[in-house]
């Protein structure tokens, strides 16, 4: 992905580390008490994952890494 955007980079840690929060809620022993907890970390990890989504659709580094990705398999082929 955009590894030349720091707009990315932040997003993708953001991402990661709500993702991790969101697990860390379903597996904690308190989960069957409070399903609700786990819900709010969902609803941060899309959040998160959103935004991430919503910068790579406009994002110049992303899409010439795409492009370039894609340059080398037709290349490869």
């Amino acid at each position: 992905m955009g590894m030349n955007c720091l707009i990315c980079r932040d997003l993708e840690r953001a991402f990661a580390s709500s993702r991790s929060k969101y697990i860390e809620a379903r597996s904690a022993a308190y989960f069957r008490v409070s399903t609700e907890l786990a819900a709010y970390k969902n609803v941060d990890m899309e959040r998160a994952k959103s935004a991430l989504e919503d910068h790579l659709a406009v994002c110049v580094s992303s899409t010439e890494a795409r492009q370039s990705v894609t340059s080398a398999e037709l290349v490869g082929a």
